[in-house]
């Protein structure tokens, strides 16, 4: 008999599979999360799994700025308070909520889902640049931020959006390096990202 064998019930072995799926989550936080859950009263349990199939079923993206929303336009596309003649590029949904935390930024976004990666075979047309250049169609933007991580694949992305942009007669400028190379946009803290967004440097 193998001794790393231990009889599970199916479901336990099942949802421990589920969540080992999960980005960051080894097989033992796996198993540490299921047994929590076992543990969990029922109302709780229930309630966590009808806020992940809500997520599911009411979640979309923004038809303006490919944001994840569960109105379209999001709240962003929607505010009469936002600068219009600013648009900041980020790559993913979630490198929206540092920025905001800043309070600095008073523009608008637009989210990629990616970065081009010739690696991983994703490149331009697998992005949110058609929507991006659609945006940029009736002269009301003056200003393209770009705010891609500092790695290789984002400083790519940056340069190819720029040239993208160029002919256009759009500013194109770029965050500063308040942000070190290799650090995603998500773990920078607010100070850092302030002045990355205050001494943003054209491209």
């Amino acid at each position: 008999m193998d001794i790393d064998f231990v009889p599970t019930a199916e479901p336990v072995s099942r949802l421990i599979d589920e969540f080992h799926k999960l980005p960051g989550i080894g097989p033992k936080t796996a198993q540490r999360l299921t047994y929590f859950l076992i543990r969990m009263p029922e109302d709780e349990a229930r309630a966590l799994a009808e806020a992940i199939l809500a997520v599911k079923d009411r979640i979309v993206l923004c038809s303006t700025c490919q944001n994840i929303t569960d109105s379209d336009p999001c709240i962003i596309c929607r505010s009469e308070k936002r600068d219009r003649t600013k648009i900041c590029v980020v790559e993913e949904p979630l490198d929206i909520l540092p920025l905001e935390r800043t309070r600095e930024y008073k523009g608008l976004y637009h989210v990629l889902h990616g970065v081009i990666s010739p690696m991983d075979g994703i490149g331009p047309d697998d992005l949110k640049m058609k929507e991006l250049l659609e945006r940029l169609q009736d002269g009301e933007v003056t200003e393209v931020i770009l705010a891609t991580n500092p790695n290789l694949e984002g400083e790519a992305t940056a340069m190819y959006i720029q040239r993208l942009i160029g002919p256009l007669g759009i500013r194109v400028s770029r965050l500063a390096r308040g942000l070190p190379f290799g650090a995603d946009l998500e773990y920078a803290d607010e100070v850092t990202l302030t002045r990355a967004l205050q001494e943003r440097h054209e491209v």
